[in-house]
């Protein structure tokens, strides 16, 4: 794969080109760029397969360089620090971010998974539905992405009633009835879903407070939701879960 890198600090896209040349002998680095106006010349001339993108660039991002390229046939690994707004962003979108400094092992996981993005020609899906939530910038429900085996689906915040634990897997159920299988821990979605209300009520049950109908005094505390699953609430979590329900 022919990959760009894009960085505005030199220091870090030589680190980043002496990784991949050790540790991912399938990328080609053909040019690396140091700020957003260069890189999209270098998009255009060369049309790489993979973009390794900085979020923060100065004044601009790697998402200002994105929403300037009208076609996105190539897969996009972000490399950043952490920047809460932008990684929440990424994570959302379920694209392949790494943080600085670069793990070797994590470089060649998100390689891996570029190529089977790029095989499947189902990047540019993504990428767009990232800077639609971005631009959209609503303060209203958001949408997340849910890759499954055949295909992706965007879901609305507000249409998620509960998640459930299934050894590595997570089990989303709707509020139209659908059950959603994702090959991501519970784990990853309780912190990305957190800031939207979500509560771990239980080790392995992730709810929605606004579908919960009523506190059951059963087992010593079980969330009746509305679509009428019953909801253990363990003993660790039960003062958080019941200051969250108000009561």
């Amino acid at each position: 794969m022919r990959a760009i890198l894009v960085d505005d600090e030199v220091a870090n896209l030589e680190n980043l080109k002496i990784l991949l040349n050790k540790h991912c002998p399938g990328i080609k680095v053909i040019t690396s760029s140091t700020n957003v106006d260069d890189a999209f010349t270098q998009v255009i001339l060369h049309h790489p397969d993979l973009l390794f993108l900085d979020i923060q660039m100065g004044k601009t991002t790697g998402f200002d360089l994105l929403n300037l390229l009208t076609e996105k046939t190539f897969e996009v690994v972000f490399v950043t620090a952490y920047d809460h707004y932008g990684i929440q962003a990424v994570k959302f979108a379920a694209l392949d971010y790494l943080l600085k400094p670069v793990d070797p092992e994590e470089l060649k996981a998100a390689v891996e998974k570029a190529q089977i993005r790029i095989k499947n020609k189902i990047q540019s899906e993504q990428l767009n539905f990232l800077l639609s939530q971005i631009k959209k910038n609503e303060s209203g429900s958001p949408k997340i992405a849910l890759p499954q085996q055949h295909e992706i689906r965007y879901v609305s915040i507000d249409d998620i009633v509960r998640c459930l634990a299934d050894n590595t897997y997570t089990f989303f159920f709707l509020s139209n009835g659908d059950k959603i299988l994702i090959s991501k821990p519970l784990k990853e979605y309780a912190d990305l879903l957190k800031p939207q209300g979500f509560v771990r009520a239980h080790q392995s049950h992730l709810i929605n407070p606004k579908f919960v109908k009523s506190w059951l005094k059963e087992d010593g505390g079980t969330l009746l939701m509305s679509n009428g699953d019953k909801i253990p609430v363990s003993k660790p979590n039960r003062e958080m879960v019941k200051e969250v329900l108000g009561k």
